[in-house]
C-alpha cells in the first residue's frame, strides 16, 4: 500500500523503523488571501466558500462532523478530510489541531500559534517579517513537544492556495518548480499560478534570507511546520503530509538549518503523499522531489476505483488529490496497523 518514488534505501530505511509504531497526527491551519483570487483554487466551489475550507476540514477531522460549517462545495469529488478523519479517529492517533494564521476563528478547539493570515503572494508582503519570525520559533517549542507524543509525527496542513505560496518559495529558493507544481484542479493552472508568483517576486531582495522570503511570499502554515519538523527530527520520525507544499517545507527547512547553523536530522523527514499527487499527469512531483533533493517521497497506493460514491471515484479523474495530510494519513494506516486497500477504503467510506 505504500510506493517509493525517491531515495529508496533511505525511504526503507525509515519504513521499516516505523513500521507498527503509533504516530501522532499535526493539522496546521492557515490563510492566505490568494486562495481568494478566481479559480485559484478547486478547495471551494467560490472564493466566499474557500474562507471556510479549513475551519470546516478542521471541524469534521477532530469531530466526524460539521456542527457549524459544512465541508466546502467542490466541482467534482470530496474533501480529502474524509482520509484523514477515517485514519485518525479508526486507529485512535493522537490528535494536535494549531491555528497558524486564520481569518476566520477555528469552531473547534485550536493551539493558536499566534500568527495572521498572509496577503496574497502577489503583494511580495504576504506576512510581517516579526510574524514569520514567531511562528518559526513557535513551531520549534511545538515540535519538540509533537516528538513526545508518537513514534513520528505526522505534519499536515490545510491552506487553501497553498501550492501557489508553495510555487512562490520553491522559486525564490533558486529551485526550478514552473509548471511542476500540483493543484486541486484535474488540470494544474500553471500560468496562473506563476503570473501570481511573479507579481510577487519582483518585489523580493536576491539577498533574501529564507524567514524573509516567507514573509514577502509565503503563508503561516509553512514556517510553522518548518519549526515544528527541526525541532522534531532531532528525537523522532517526521512525515511531512502532503505534496508539492511540502516539498516547499522541506526546502525551507534546509534552507533556515543551514543560514541559522540549527541542529536538525534530515534522515528523519519523509513527505507522504497521495499516488494522485505523485504520478500527477498535469504538475510533475517526481521532478520537482528530485530538484528539491535528499528527501523520500512516499505515497500510498489507495484506490477509490471502485468506490461506491462518486465523489471518491472522482479522485480517479484528477480531482482534489490531496490535502489535511491524507496521503500520510493513508500511509500510516497501512505502516501502524497494516490497513489493506480494502479496509481503507471501507473506514473512508463510512465517513460519508
Amino acid at each position: 500500500m505504500i510506493a517509493i518514488y525517491t531515495e529508496p534505501q533511505k525511504a526503507q530505511i525509515w519504513l521499516d523503523r516505523y513500521r507498527g509504531q503509533r504516530p501522532a497526527f499535526a493539522c496546521v491551519l492557515g490563510f492566505t488571501a490568494t486562495g481568494l483570487i478566481p479559480n485559484i483554487s478547486a478547495a471551494g466551489a467560490t472564493p466566499e466558500d474557500r474562507k471556510y475550507t479549513a475551519i470546516a476540514d478542521a471541524e469534521f477531522l477532530v469531530t466526524g462532523k460539521n456542527l457549524n460549517f459544512p465541508l466546502p462545495p467542490l466541482a467534482a469529488g470530496a474533501s480529502p478530510v474524509l482520509i484523514s478523519r477515517a485514519v485518525v479517529a479508526g486507529q485512535d492517533l493522537p490528535l494536535f489541531i494549531f491555528n497558524a494564521g486564520l481569518a476566520i476563528a477555528p469552531t473547534i478547539e485550536a493551539i493558536d500559534l499566534g500568527g495572521k493570515p498572509a496577503q496574497c503572494v502577489s503583494t511580495g508582503a504576504a506576512l510581517p517579517l516579526v510574524t514569520a519570525k514567531h511562528l518559526f520559533e513557535q513551531g520549534l517549542i511545538w515540535g519538540e513537544k509533537l516528538a513526545q507524543a508518537g513514534a513520528y509525527v505526522i505534519l499536515s496542513e490545510c491552506v487553501v492556495g497553498g501550492t501557489t505560496t508553495a510555487l512562490a518559495v520553491l522559486t525564490a529558493l533558486g529551485l526550478d518548480a514552473k509548471n511542476k507544481v500540483n493543484s486541486s484542479h484535474p488540470t494544474c493552472n500553471h500560468d496562473q499560478k506563476w503570473q501570481v508568483v511573479q507579481s510577487g517576486l519582483q518585489h523580493l531582495s536576491p539577498s533574501a534570507t529564507a524567514l524573509e522570503i516567507v514573509a514577502a511570499v509565503g503563508d503561516p502554515m509553512q514556517i510553522a511546520i518548518a519549526g515544528m519538523a527541526i525541532a522534531a527530527s532531532r528525537q523522532a520520525g517526521v512525515m511531512l503530509a502532503g505534496g508539492t507544499q511540502m516539498l516547499a517545507v522541506y526546502a525551507l527547512i534546509r534552507a533556515i538549518a543551514t543560514q541559522q547553523n540549527l541542529v536538525w536530522n534530515p534522515d528523519a523527514i519523509v513527505i507522504g503523499t497521495t499516488r494522485w499527487v505523485a504520478e500527477d499527469p498535469t504538475g510533475n512531483t517526481l521532478e520537482l522531489a528530485k530538484n528539491v533533493g535528499d528527501v523520500p517521497l512516499l505515497a500510498t497506493k489507495l484506490s477509490f476505483s471502485d468506490s461506491k460514491f462518486a465523489k471518491l471515484r472522482a479522485y480517479e479523474q484528477g480531482f482534489v488529490k490531496e490535502g489535511v495530510g491524507a496521503g500520510g494519513a493513508a500511509i500510516a494506516a497501512s505502516l501502524y496497523q497494516n490497513w489493506d486497500q480494502e479496509k481503507l477504503l471501507q473506514a473512508i467510506e463510512s465517513q460519508f
